[in-house]
């Protein structure tokens, strides 16, 4: 039970670093959405790599989550266990791949400044090239990938009350959204930022009541009992 206990903790303080990593990340490289964003890149190398830095904590965090959880999810479903592990590594693989493209910004913004700074080159086009696959990797990994989980989980959580049912039913009403809305931009639809909310909100309920109350000790007894029965 104590090591359900610190598990739970654990989690719950990865569930915030990884959000907190993710928001973080607009504070080092929101000018990215300017139109002189290679000259800014190439003034600021140093703030860069710091959201370099950052989006790799980010990564690191998603893919311990499942880690740490995928012993307590096994106990219900080998399958579910896998599933949650396999999209939150599709979702921390993303990020890397995020985090790369912004590296090769920085060199691409370098050269850049080297020759001139030209207007009518191939440094513009590749750098919208390099903006276009942080875009496509952030809906792909922490938008579909992510969503995806959080639906696996929630359901999890629901079947076993490992939390309490009306924690896990908003984490399932909130991931449905978030999936539709990113889903949604694949056909060129916007839908409202307000539609993310909730998912974003339970999450860190979910964090601070793993911290505070961990796992039901019921619902652990009870998983444990079933799984060493089917053993």
């Amino acid at each position: 039970m104590d090591s359900h206990r610190n598990t739970a903790r654990i989690v719950g303080v990865l569930f915030i670093i990884a959000t907190v990593a993710s928001i973080s990340t607009i504070a080092f490289v929101g000018f990215l959405s300017e139109p002189d964003y290679l000259a800014e890149v190439a003034a600021n190398e140093g703030q860069v790599l710091g959201g370099v830095f950052v989006e790799f904590i980010w990564a690191l965090s998603v893919l311990g989550i499942p880690v740490f959880l995928f012993p307590v999810l096994r106990k219900h479903s080998d399958a579910s266990a896998l599933g949650f592990y396999s999209f939150r590594f599709i979702e921390a693989f993303l990020v890397i791949l995020r985090s790369i493209s912004l590296l090769a910004l920085i060199t691409l913004s370098q050269e850049y400044i080297t020759a001139g700074a030209p207007e009518s080159s191939f440094y513009p086009t590749t750098g919208a090239l390099l903006l276009v696959v942080r875009d496509w990797t952030f809906l792909l990994g922490a938008g579909l990938a992510f969503t995806i989980s959080a639906v696996i989980l929630n359901y999890v959580l629901w079947q076993t009350k490992l939390v309490p049912r009306w924690l896990s039913g908003w984490g399932l009403l909130g991931a449905g959204l978030a999936f539709a809305t990113y889903l949604a931009q694949f056909f060129g639809f916007e839908p409202s930022d307000i539609l993310f909310a909730p998912i974003g909100l339970q999450e860190m309920v979910f964090a601070v009541w793993l911290i505070a109350k961990g796992f039901d000790q019921s619902a652990l007894a009870s998983l444990s009992a079933q799984q060493n029965q089917t053993a």
